[in-house]
């Protein structure tokens, strides 16, 4: 069933609000529809599940009879119409009435689904490389877990296919770092890949000449890349590494 924050009525005074401004938030679909039109009670059924199931997307129901300024402002000449704006513009939009399975799809472009989140064992990890060789995710996940329990060679083994990838070279800098031998550095690089430890790995950079210059450069490069999502604010450490390189 629809709920009341995934699915709201929208008039000529708040569609402004609702709607253009609305989609910056997040995804909007209007169903510009009226009580006559047989087509528009079928279909709002199906839009209302399929966007209450897809999830952070909200429908915005117009009645055209009622509201007539907003339907002439986007064209509105037959209905069913159905419009998905995002970011204050229409991104997708069809006319008529459409199967559930067209209307999913429809929804799915104007916002993608999140893919679904990895496994946290070893075991479902594995798995998860296994079924999508080529994606860094599941290789990403995997190899910080055996490199975090000391397990360097099947680390590596798992990151080596995507040596391209800069969160997986960063922690192949670090086997290299740990396997080396050098106590020190080795510690470091086990430290952890918060904002803190990047800062130690930058000042420890400072002082240490090639070619281990060079592996702690590509572990801190590959600490930000993997810590940028959960804390936006590493990304200022770009500019310390730069200064300490250069």
């Amino acid at each position: 069933m629809a709920t009341a924050t995934s699915v709201i009525d929208v008039t000529d005074a708040s569609f402004e609000a609702d709607v253009i401004a609305g989609s910056a938030q997040r995804p909007v679909v209007v169903d510009f529809w009226a009580g006559w039109c047989a087509p528009c009670r079928t279909l709002g059924p199906i839009l209302e599940d399929a966007v209450v199931r897809h999830g952070g997307i909200t429908l915005a129901k117009l009645d055209v009879d009622a509201n007539p300024l907003s339907a002439g402002r986007f064209g509105i000449r037959g209905i069913p119409a159905v419009k998905g704006f995002r970011d204050g513009r229409v991104a997708v939009e069809f006319v008529g009435l459409q199967p559930r399975a067209q209307v999913e799809r429809f929804l799915a472009q104007l916002a993608p689904s999140a893919p679904p989140p990895l496994p946290t064992d070893e075991a479902g990890l594995r798995a998860a490389v296994d079924a999508q060789p080529d994606a860094v995710a599941p290789r990403r996940a995997l190899g910080t877990l055996l490199f975090d329990a000391g397990r360097l060679d099947e680390a590596d083994t798992v990151l080596a296919p995507a040596r391209d990838d800069p969160v997986c070279d960063g922690l192949r800098a670090r086997i290299e770092i740990s396997r080396d031998g050098e106590p020190d550095l080795a510690a470091l690089v086990r430290n952890g890949r918060d904002a803190a430890a990047l800062r130690q790995l930058i000042a420890a950079l400072r002082g240490t000449p090639d070619p281990k210059r060079t592996l702690l450069r590509r572990a801190v490069v590959g600490g930000i890349e993997s810590e940028r999502q959960r804390d936006p604010g590493v990304e200022s450490l770009r500019a310390e590494l730069a200064s300490a390189l250069f």
